[in-house]
């Protein structure tokens, strides 16, 4: 199951925030003793910026009908050591496989609200956590994602939402 991070003074930030201390205090993660992946490595990240993908969402009557522009960007947090000292991709995401996991997310089943979806693909690519041996997982995702053509009666270039999860294991 996917939780948020919290926030705030004092609290625990987002990673690449400021006040953001990596990876350490995330579930999931492995701690700084290594774990599963080795030795941790706090703020490790795979980056994917700008991904477009065509979709049909939103809460008006004519976003269930015509498809729109989306925009997705996503912050994949794990311990990428394994895969620099290996140089094998077993050792690491795939990101090849987590663009088409997105892709097929946001080209499926209508969502009224962009926060479902952004749910929708944080949820699928934490599932993939315990499907990277060599990395230990993915410990945390953020996704960012925008309707490039808001149906808004204003210029406005887009609007979005931005979520930030951890990966924990679920109870049996």
């Amino acid at each position: 199951m996917a939780t948020e991070a919290g926030s705030g003074p004092g609290g625990s930030a987002f990673p690449g925030s400021p006040g953001a201390s990596g990876l350490s205090g995330l579930a999931g993660a492995p701690g700084p003793s290594g774990g599963p992946g080795g030795p941790s490595v706090a703020g490790d990240r795979i980056e994917l910026r700008g991904l477009r993908v065509v979709g049909t969402h939103g809460a008006l009557p004519e976003e269930y009908e015509r498809a729109q522009p989306f925009e997705v960007d996503l912050d994949l947090y794990l311990d990428l050591q394994p895969a620099g000292r290996s140089d094998i991709l077993g050792d690491t995401v795939d990101y090849g496989g987590i663009v088409e996991l997105v892709t097929s997310i946001v080209e499926g089943p209508h969502a009224d609200l962009l926060e479902h979806l952004a749910e929708r693909i944080a949820d699928s690519t934490l599932a993939r956590a315990m499907s990277i041996s060599g990395a230990g997982g993915i410990a945390a995702v953020t996704v960012s994602i925008r309707k490039l053509r808001p149906p808004v009666p204003a210029d406005l270039a887009s609007a979005g939402v931005t979520i930030h999860r951890r990966w924990a294991p679920r109870s049996p």
